[in-house]
């Protein structure tokens, strides 16, 4: 029996029960029902509403607790909604479910400039816990188009990745503690400060990249690096994809660990964007094959200077760059990666779009971005594909966009991009999570034994599924938490 099969929550009688209690622990102000749910959209992409019979605004960790045992005692599904800037459709929810949504827990608690760290409530955006950090002399790494918007519950949730991995890793190498509620309302407190501590199960580890599905994360404590003052970036021009795997090794070595960022943009996104958007100035012609992004922190200017000028005339010399901009001010430096980050101008350029974001051996990546697009052309002529990516770390972005906008199309695109990667060792998803989108792909990454595991730990943690029900694996009421060992051929969203 499958979820959408199967009785989900409790009846509308005792739902409305459970509303009147939720008043009386959170205020009127907290539960919000009717328009107030439905004026509210579940991610920027889609902008669906959110459907949710309620959504919930605890203001401390205490009340997701107390939310949690009364939803546990009702066996009342929840979604946990951080700034909805995900893509795969983890913060969707059904008519019957309610949303607890973290957006008043969003305390900046205590910073120690001495030990390195910060703690923070969940609801807090990752650009306040940037700020905080740059007004102590130090810096918060993690970097996301979306800083404004997106919580650090939910890049913690996400395990996000952003711009800087190459350097500094992903979210998971930031959190040092966390807190958590479980399905039942117990409250795990694994928010210890210290760096090193080996007694026993890292707890932590569990909730990070679980896409709330295993606890709803409420507190932090992240690690901070000293503040890098200076900054070198410039956008390059590079006549073969030979030329910008052999710059990225190059300038590993010559800018002595400072590299933080390596972008590449195929000629597909960098001329869309820069020029044909016409939300840009071009800064170079827009003809060559591969554009990269790079940068360089570091806390020497003048000795970074020199290394990063004699790293561009090496990569001119040896021919590996045919085009380069160096950014001379911080202006410059924010036109640049404006170019990067306008995923809003690929959206309005590629309407209906279908994006998507994988992982794989840089190596087989230009044959990978060729197979998969001679693929989609042959079934959809009109096909366009825009890529970019992360590269220093495996990551690339694509968007795709065909006149066909329905589900059976979709699954066709999927199995485009998704079935190569099964031989490559690749994953379906880099940094956004697999929530519904991706959730009936998981086995294309994971080995049965490997979703074995997922789905022991699932059941052992929330064995009625409250939590997020759905994401991730698809849960079912006589079985409990469950998926198809197979590839899928085809994939239905619950």
């Amino acid at each position: 029996m499958t979820a959408s099969s199967a009785p989900t929550s409790m009846p509308t009688t005792g739902l409305s029960a459970l509303l009147e209690r939720l008043r009386d622990l959170l205020g009127d102000n907290a539960v919000l029902t009717g328009t107030d749910v439905t004026n509210r959209e579940v991610d920027w992409l889609s902008k669906a509403p959110c459907h949710a019979a309620a959504i919930l605004r605890p203001a401390t960790p205490h009340q997701v607790q107390e939310i949690m045992r009364l939803c546990h005692a009702a066996r009342q599904p929840v979604v946990t909604h951080g700034g909805l800037t995900g893509l795969v459709h983890g913060a969707e929810a059904q008519p019957e479910e309610l949303v607890i949504s973290l957006e008043r827990l969003n305390a900046i608690e205590h910073l120690d400039p001495v030990a390195g760290t910060i703690q923070v409530q969940a609801g807090v955006p990752l650009q306040r816990v940037q700020e905080a950090a740059a007004a102590a002399d130090m810096q918060f790494p993690v970097d996301l188009g979306a800083r404004g918007s997106c919580t650090i519950g939910g890049n913690i949730a996400t395990n996000a990745g952003g711009n800087r991995v190459i350097r500094f890793g992903m979210m998971r190498q930031q959190v040092i503690g966390l807190e958590a509620v479980l399905a039942n309302g117990e409250l795990i407190s694994s928010m210890s400060p210290m760096l090193k501590n080996n007694a026993g199960y890292d707890l932590k580890q569990l909730f990070i990249g679980s896409e709330g599905t295993l606890g709803i994360v409420t507190r932090a404590v992240l690690r901070l690096q000293p503040a890098l003052t200076d900054t070198r970036t410039a956008l390059v021009a590079c006549p073969s994809f030979d030329a910008v795997t052999t710059l990225l090794t190059r300038l590993r070595h010559q800018l002595g660990g400072s590299l933080s960022a390596f972008e590449v943009m195929w000629q597909s996104h960098f001329a869309l964007i820069a020029e044909h958007s016409g939300r840009h100035t071009p800064p170079l012609a827009t003809s060559a094959p591969y554009y990269a992004l790079v940068e360089s922190l570091s806390a020497d200017s003048d000795r970074h200077q020199s290394l990063f000028e004699r790293a561009m005339e090496d990569a001119f010399a040896q021919g590996l760059v045919e085009d380069a901009v160096i950014a001379q001010s911080g202006t410059q430096r924010e036109s640049l990666w404006a170019i990067r980050d306008d995923i809003e101008g690929i959206v309005e350029a590629l309407s209906p779009l279908m994006a998507f974001d994988v992982s794989l051996p840089i190596e087989h990546m230009q044959d990978y971005v060729s197979g998969v697009e001679t693929e989609l052309r042959s079934r959809w002529p009109e096909a366009r594909l825009v890529v970019f990516g992360h590269l220093g770390d495996g990551n690339l972005h694509l968007s795709v966009s065909i006149s066909e906008n329905t589900q059976a199309t979709r699954h066709e695109v999927e199995h485009c991009l998704y079935q190569p990667l099964t031989a490559l060792n690749g994953s379906i998803s880099a940094e956004h999570g697999i929530g519904l989108e991706k959730r009936d792909w998981l086995p294309i990454s994971r080995s049965p034994a490997e979703l074995a595991l997922m789905t022991t730990l699932k059941q052992a943690l929330d064995p009625h599924g409250l939590l997020n029900r759905d994401k991730i694996l698809r849960w079912s009421q006589s079985d409990g938490a469950s998926i198809n060992p197979s590839t899928p051929q085809s994939p239905e969203k619950t």
